[in-house]
């Protein structure tokens, strides 16, 4: 097992749809120990989660919730805090926290773009910063970011300006830790997915326009939860130990450059 005892916070993971829900259930997998971040976590959904990966992977995993606002770096302080608290240290964190809207450009009000940038980048250096605290004393630590193919293209697909441009700040972001906290044994990398099947879709494309941009893509389908965890799961692991400050690519052909 690649992750085998490992520490894994893994944020925006509430959604059995999600991203970062199909991450978790891998890593468990793989037996990492796992907090599972979001800000709609309670009992219940923390329940759902651990029920759901017991089912698929044949065994209860090592599985905690803690809810947090990753717009407040008080909330993320507190998060990182508890997984070490209960688990004793931590690895690895997983960031696929983010929304997206497809608003045009001209039509997205200032409250809109607080928000788009609050969650996806602001959120996401918060996080980071409370995980590398962690991650420094110890001399190391994997980070893995999610992104999207929207901070590479310009958007055009499903998020509008302001999604791109926050996701370009992940994009960076992950870069700048990656320079900065290599020389403490720190990694630090970005995926870009393209569309993949989450309920982020919902609300933001009609089934025209899904199938549309399925049909332009090399691979003939759109993306699945799974597919991005396993390149979580590939940059997490000691077998990307000599992989830091990269931006993989998980858009099935999509944006080749």
């Amino acid at each position: 097992m690649l992750l085998e005892n490992k520490v894994c916070m893994i944020v925006g993971a509430a959604s059995l749809r999600g991203i970062g829900y199909a991450t978790a259930e891998l890593f468990a997998r793989h037996g990492a120990r796992i907090a599972v971040v979001d800000i709609s976590v309670n009992d219940i959904v923390t329940d759902e989660i651990r029920r759901s990966i017991a089912q698929n992977i044949g065994r209860d995993p090592h599985l905690i919730g803690i809810k947090c606002d990753i717009q407040s770096a008080a909330d993320c302080a507190h998060a990182v805090s508890e997984a070490v608290k209960t688990f004793g240290t931590l690895d690895c964190l997983v960031n696929c926290a983010g929304i997206v809207r497809a608003t045009p450009m001209l039509s997205i009000a200032e409250a809109e773009y607080d928000l788009m940038l609050g969650i996806n980048l602001k959120g996401s250096f918060n996080i980071c910063k409370s995980a590398l605290e962690i991650f420094k004393p110890l001399g190391k630590g994997s980070i893995v970011n999610l992104a999207s193919v929207a901070a590479q293209r310009g958007g055009g697909l499903v998020g509008g300006a302001h999604y791109a441009a926050s996701k370009g700040g992940v994009v960076s972001l992950t870069r700048t830790i990656a320079r900065e906290f290599g020389p403490s044994g720190i990694r630090a990398n970005v995926i870009c997915p393209s569309m993949i099947e989450t309920s982020m879709l919902d609300g933001n494309l009609s089934p025209e326009k899904f199938n549309e941009i399925v049909a332009g893509v090399p691979l003939q389908r759109a993306g699945l939860p799974t597919d991005v965890a396993g390149a979580c799961l590939f940059l997490a692991s000691d077998l990307a130990a000599y992989v830091t400050g990269t931006t993989l690519d998980v858009n099935g052909g999509s944006h080749i450059h």
